[in-house]
C-alpha cells in the first residue's frame, strides 16, 4: 500500500461522507456492495453537506434565494449543483434531476444563441454544467448534445479565447470543458469531443508549463493555482487539472512529471496535504471545515499518486 493505514484512518474519521466513501471504494479499492462502502454512500445523502445544500432547493428545481442561476456566488442554483456533483451525491436522485433541467431550461436560449452567432468564451460554465449534467444521466438530451457542441467549437474554432482574459486563451476554460468532457463515455464521444480533448491536454501540459502556469494573460498568474483548494468553482488550480488529467487516463502524458513531482513534494512529513478553501465563507455553510478542507484535498492527491504509480506497475 502507498499510504499508511494511519493515514487512511485519518481520511475515514471525516465527517463528510463522500470522503469517506471515496477513501474506502477508490483509494482502498474496497468492494462497493461491502457494508461499509455502502453505508459511506447512503451517508451521503443523509449527513454532511450534500442535505444541507438540498434544503435550499425549491420545487422548480433552483434555489432560493437567489437573484440569478448564477448569482449570488456561490450558493445559487448553478454553484449548488457543482457542489452536489463534486460530493458524489446520487445522480437519479429526483432532486438532481430537477436541478439539472431547470439549469438545461434556464440557459437553453442563451446557448442556441452563441452557437447561432458563434460567440464562445464561456467553457468555463458550460463544462462544468455539462459535469453535473452528465452526473445525473443527461447524455441523450439534445440541450447536452448542445454544449458539447459548444465546447468543441470553443476549444477547435475559437481557441478558448476568453473576454475575461482579454480575449487570450483561458487555462480554466480549457480545463473546465475538459472537466465536464471527462465522464462522457469513451463510445459517446465524438470526433470533434475526442479532438477538444486532445487539444486541451495539448494545451495545459505541452503547449504550456502546468507547475509555471505561463499561460497566455495580460496579468499575473492567480494565487489560487498553487495552492491545494477545495471547493473551486469556475477556476482551476494545479490539483484540479490533474484531477482532470487522471480521469482521463492521459498520466503518461510527458507534461505531467513536473505537475507530480510538484505535488508530491508538497506532502507534509505526516503524509498529509494542507488545503486551501477561499470561498468557504461564500458558499454553503458547513461545507468543509479546516481539517477537512485538509482532508479532501489529501485523498485527491492519494488518488492521482496511487493512479500513477499502478501506471508504473502495469508496464513492468
Amino acid at each position: 500500500m502507498i499510504f499508511d493505514e494511519s493515514f487512511i484512518d485519518w481520511l475515514l474519521e471525516a465527517q463528510t461522507p463522500t470522503i469517506r466513501f471515496l477513501a474506502l471504494s477508490h483509494l482502498q479499492e474496497r468492494d462497493e456492495a461491502g457494508p461499509e462502502v455502502q453505508n459511506a454512500n447512503r451517508d451521503i445523502m443523509k449527513t454532511g453537506p450534500v442535505p444541507t445544500i438540498l434544503t435550499g432547493q425549491t420545487k422548480a428545481g433552483n434555489w432560493h434565494p437567489e437573484h440569478s442561476y448564477y448569482t449570488p456566488k456561490y450558493v445559487s442554483t448553478h454553484w449548488s449543483m457543482m457542489l452536489l456533483a463534486e460530493l458524489n451525491a446520487d445522480g437519479s436522485d429526483k432532486r438532481l434531476v430537477r436541478g439539472v433541467d431547470y439549469m438545461l431550461t434556464a440557459t437553453r436560449d442563451e446557448l442556441a444563441k452563441a452557437l447561432d452567432n458563434g460567440e464562445y468564451s464561456l467553457s468555463c460554465f458550460w463544462g462544468n454544467l455539462l459535469r453535473y449534467a452528465l452526473h445525473c444521466g443527461f447524455n441523450d438530451d439534445p440541450r447536452v448534445e448542445a454544449i458539447v457542441r459548444y465546447l468543441a467549437l470553443d476549444a477547435l474554432d475559437d481557441g478558448w479565447r476568453c473576454r475575461y482574459n482579454d480575449e487570450l486563451p483561458c487555462a480554466w476554460g480549457a480545463a473546465r470543458s475538459l472537466w465536464g468532457l471527462a465522464i462522457l463515455p469513451a463510445g459517446d464521444r465524438s470526433v470533434d469531443s475526442v479532438a477538444t480533448i486532445d487539444q486541451g491536454l495539448n494545451f495545459l501540459l505541452s503547449s504550456y508549463q502546468l507547475v509555471e502556469a505561463d499561460y497566455p494573460t495580460s496579468g499575473h498568474v492567480h494565487t489560487l493555482w498553487s495552492r491545494l483548494n477545495f471547493p473551486l468553482f469556475y477556476q482551476a488550480d494545479i490539483l484540479f487539472v490533474l484531477r482532470v488529467v487522471a480521469e482521463l487516463g492521459a498520466l503518461d502524458h510527458s507534461g505531467v512529471k513536473p505537475a507530480m513531482d510538484w505535488l508530491i513534494a508538497r506532502r507534509k512529513l505526516n503524509g498529509r496535504w494542507r488545503g486551501s478553501s477561499p470561498f468557504r465563507q461564500r458558499t454553503w455553510h458547513g461545507l468543509a471545515d479546516v481539517e477537512e478542507t485538509n482532508r479532501w484535498v489529501s485523498l485527491q492527491a492519494a488518488l492521482i499518486i496511487q493512479q500513477d504509480a499502478r501506471r508504473f506497475s502495469n508496464d513492468a
